[in-house]
């Protein structure tokens, strides 16, 4: 069976903090594609969600101790000191100057305020290439010790929080002298909190810097890679928690970092990017949730190591490479193959992917499972996001479809 003029608008990059959703109506009185925002949160629920979510990444750090150790501010938990701050602050700046690399290739984005569309700079490969290189040669001339970082994960997260705190509050007080088509409008409830913490700007930029772009590639997933290599490193220190389990995590996560810096365009086109402005919540994420939170499952193995069969590492080798199914594009979908199975195979093929690199873990403690868990979520609720847009565009056909496909991510399940 062939459904005509049926397209799956399925974004390819899922892991992202997506914490809060915002119903957004473009205006368009002077051509300038004002956004106005109506938001459904309410400041005790966004500030909840703002302490939390920093107090709930050191609390799932410290459960990944072995139960002897589980103790906050023990040995190597200091939650504050200034050489964190220091570390934040360097990697940010470092990155800040690899963005303006005279390589990669700038390209058109989405229309700014102006009319006209605005220009990315994609040179993000290469600013992490670079970036790992000078970690490496830190380590191997002896000016690093890799676990000497880790032992900080609790302060460099407190640190994240502070400056993620610092850039909000610079571009809450920047907008004052930004042209009105540049902002983002609230309905007459909105407060200041709720401006502060979902942001008021969509794609503020500092000279060439689109700071939106910046924080998501550069802080966020290269953020994120790094940790994973300092982590690598400090095995490599410590002897006894190199493993198999940890080599294949690691790999995993890299390979899954470098090819979203290789189509680093795609994220031009997510959710997030194109719809929801940039406001304390979206930094913060990318600052601590992205680098900590998904670094988890290794530092979990660097303080639990286990060892796993080389059978069962070639079966989670097979899982994991379930990701490169893609499933068929254009304006006729054949329910068969994939799509006959789940109404995502792309999203189910993220699942999959994910689990795998959470599997090395183990089964002692649920805690590595958390980020495929929190992907699994969002992925749940982008395919409802999706499945209502078809519904309202397809009608009867895509009724039909739903009926010949029951499942929207797990066979049999879900």
């Amino acid at each position: 069976m062939v459904l005509d003029e049926f397209i799956h608008a399925q974004e390819h990059q899922p892991h992202r903090n997506g914490s809060h959703r915002l119903k957004l109506e473009d205006e368009d009185d002077e051509g300038k594609g004002v956004v106005q925002v109506h938001s459904k949160w309410n400041n005790i629920h966004l500030s909840l969600v703002c302490v939390l979510l920093g107090v709930s990444l050191i609390a799932l750090l410290d459960c990944c101790r072995s139960s002897s150790d589980w103790v906050l501010l023990g040995s190597g938990g200091s939650i504050w000191d200034w050489t964190s701050v220091c570390v934040v602050l360097l990697f940010t700046v470092l990155q800040g100057a690899l963005y303006h690399l005279p390589v990669g290739q700038v390209t058109e984005g989405k229309m700014g305020c102006n009319g006209k569309r605005l220009k990315y700079k994609l040179n993000g490969l290469y600013a992490f290439l670079l970036s790992a290189a000078l970690l490496s040669a830190l380590w191997f001339c002896g000016a690093l010790r890799a676990g000497a970082v880790t032992d900080r994960i609790f302060s460099l997260v407190s640190a994240g929080m502070a400056v993620s705190l610092l850039l909000s509050l610079a571009l809450y007080l920047r907008p004052i002298n930004t042209h009105a088509s540049a902002l983002v409008h609230y309905d007459n409830t909105a407060d200041p909190l709720l401006k502060f913490i979902l942001g008021q700007n969509m794609d503020p930029r500092l000279g060439i810097i689109d700071v939106k772009h910046f924080l998501m590639v550069r802080v966020g997933f290269i953020g994120w890679a790094m940790m994973d290599l300092n982590y690598l490193l400090t095995a490599v220190e410590m002897k006894t928690s190199l493993s198999l389990s940890l080599l294949l995590v690691i790999v995993f996560h890299l390979i899954y970092i470098l090819d979203f810096l290789i189509d680093e365009e795609s994220v031009l086109t997510t959710k997030e990017f194109t719809e929801e402005p940039i406001g304390f919540i979206m930094i913060l994420g990318e600052f601590i949730w992205i680098p900590f939170f998904s670094s988890l499952p290794v530092y979990f193995l660097l303080q639990r190591p286990n060892q796993i069969h080389f059978l069962f590492a070639v079966f989670i080798c097979l899982l994991f490479g379930l990701h490169t199914i893609r499933s068929p594009s254009g304006r006729r979908l054949l329910v068969s193959g994939w799509f006959g199975w789940v109404r995502h195979p792309n999203y189910l093929g993220d699942i999959l992917m994910m689990f795998a690199w959470c599997l090395p873990c183990g089964f002692s403690s649920i805690v590595p499972y958390l980020p495929a868990l929190q992907c699994f979520h969002l992925l749940r609720q982008r395919a409802n996001e999706i499945e209502g847009s078809c519904l309202k565009k397809h009608g009867d056909a895509w009724r039909e479809y739903c009926r010949r496909v029951p499942r929207k991510l797990v066979p049999y399940v879900y």
